[in-house]
């Protein structure tokens, strides 16, 4: 589990490694450190904007909550060989999502809050927001599954800038001048209406948005702007972008089948005419 695998060493140097490449490119503020236990399991849940957010996140929980960070990360990330063995020698979880794995990695997620006692990161979102205007999207319930059934306290985390180092899609970093990155964490998510009720999918989703809720709440004082009234739904926006695409096909198909004339439609159309 989490504690039988983390080495002292390796976690004094990856911090320092780390402390110094984020002091050099970057400007952090934080505050709320006070709503982070100083002890105990706990669930960090944040907002994603960036494939640099682990960086960020890590260093906002470890410097200003005085917390070691606890990612749950894509199995694809622990294939990367010195990646794979800082990550086993700092205590982080690895995932595969859609396998029997994902539910083995969420048992030892639990361990590590409940027997261990560690601070634990949470991508709620599950990917970069999609959000036009960055803010947080949609969540899945994995989060406020594990909330209801261990007890520990979820406190949510917003953060606003990486977005300017670097940008979701992005291959190269934009290093200089130093980003300024911001962080607010809220006081725990008050689950307690949950409580003793079974784990629906009513109560599972319930639950959630009020997670996401105070997260974007957060973000909205950091950046002073009015969040949208709806979050943006990823997996929604696919299902429509797919099904415009489908229906797109679909009426190209009718227009060049209804001409009626192959060859006044051209190459194209004497094709679909001699296919039908």
């Amino acid at each position: 589990m989490a504690k039988q695998r983390e080495s002292r060493w390796v976690k004094a140097v990856v911090s320092r490694i780390v402390r110094f490449v984020l002091w050099f490119i970057t400007k952090p503020t934080w505050e709320g450190t006070e709503n982070v236990p100083a002890r105990g399991g706990v669930i960090i849940a944040a907002n994603h904007l960036s494939m640099a957010d682990p960086l960020t996140v890590a260093h906002f929980l470890y410097i200003g909550a005085r917390r070691w960070p606890t990612f749950t990360m894509k199995d694809g990330v622990m294939k990367i060989p010195v990646v794979r063995a800082v990550a086993r020698s700092t205590g982080q979880i690895p995932i595969k999502r859609g396998s029997t794995d994902a539910v083995k990695a969420l048992h030892e997620a639990e361990v590590a809050l409940t027997r261990d006692g560690s601070s634990v990161i949470f991508y709620p979102e599950g990917t970069c927001t999609r959000d036009p205007g960055l803010w947080p999207m949609t969540a899945k319930t994995g989060v406020a599954r594990l909330a209801l059934t261990t007890g520990v306290p979820v406190v949510p985390v917003a953060h606003w800038g990486e977005q300017n180092l670097l940008p979701y899609g992005a291959k190269k970093p934009s290093l200089f001048p130093r980003k300024r990155i911001d962080f607010r964490a809220g006081p725990p998510v008050d689950l307690s209406r949950f409580e003793g009720r079974p784990l629906t999918a009513t109560v599972l989703k319930e639950a959630t948005e009020l997670i996401m809720g105070d997260i974007t709440a957060l973000q909205a004082q950091i950046r002073g702007e009015e969040p949208p009234a709806i979050p943006f739904d990823f997996k929604r926006a696919r299902e429509e972008a797919a099904e415009a695409k489908r229906a797109e096909r679909l009426t190209g198909g009718d227009a060049d089948g209804g001409t009626g004339d192959g060859a006044a439609g051209g190459g194209d159309n004497g094709k679909s005419s001699a296919g039908t």
